[in-house]
């Protein structure tokens, strides 16, 4: 698959943030020909990703498989190094195209939060943008009532009882105030990638709501990897 070879040299940094200087890193110019996932894309079939407890706020379907084994087996030195694990290995990845479509107001409650995909340190979230910045990219928040970060599987009981007695954003999740702090954020780029873990509290932020799309070629479409390591 031609979209799925990195370019020669892709720009990749990486840096922290927050109190718990949780790493985030960030790879510029993924792929040498992005344009072939759009391809892909058009052909698919969307469904809702969503119900009455939430979910994606939009519409998913499944991405190439070798798209996502070869982004998993480029990034995974890079992810190794960035979060300091040592030797590691892949032992489970799934990705879906993504297109945020859902209007605010007609948001669950669980989507109007920061919110994590998992406590399980070991998966990560590897965020492809195949949009540009008027689309919003992704942000990082601290819960402020507990101080928390990421959400570990100990930290998980505290941090539901908490929030059960708290409020949720109007519409998609800006600052996050009163409940949430924004601590970090990286812009949407066409042909960006960002990887952080799935613990870390996060939202997408949905800046123009109006351009929302159900249409691949002009929505905010991403390839949403979630994969999972063990040490190796």
């Amino acid at each position: 698959m031609t979209s799925a070879s990195p370019p020669p040299a892709p720009i990749a940094r990486s840096g922290v943030v927050g109190a718990e200087r949780e790493p985030i890193l960030q790879l510029d110019d993924a792929l040498d020909a992005p344009e072939t996932l759009l391809r892909a894309a058009d052909d698919l079939a969307f469904a809702p990703a969503f119900g009455p407890a939430g979910g994606y706020p939009g519409l998913r379907a499944p991405a190439p498989r070798a798209y996502v084994e070869t982004i998993v087996a480029g990034l995974t030195p890079a992810i190794a190094a960035t979060f300091g694990l040592g030797a590691i290995r892949p032992v489970k990845a799934d990705c879906a195209f993504s297109i945020v479509t859902l209007p605010p107001d007609r948001l669950s409650r669980p989507q109007r939060a920061p919110h994590v995909d998992t406590t399980d340190r070991w998966q990560f979230a590897i965020l492809h943008y195949l949009c540009d910045a008027r689309f919003g990219g992704t942000a990082f928040y601290r819960h402020r009532a507990t101080g928390y970060e990421t959400v570990t599987a100990e930290r998980e009981a505290a941090f539901r009882t908490v929030r059960a007695r708290e409020g949720e954003s109007s519409g998609y999740v800006e600052d996050g105030a009163p409940w949430f702090e924004r601590i970090g954020e990286v812009a949407a780029a066409f042909n960006r990638v960002v990887v952080y873990r799935s613990q870390l509290l996060h939202s997408g932020r949905i800046l123009a709501p109006e351009l929302l799309s159900p249409d691949p070629r002009r929505g905010r479409l991403t390839a949403n990897i979630f994969v999972t390591y063990a040490p190796d």
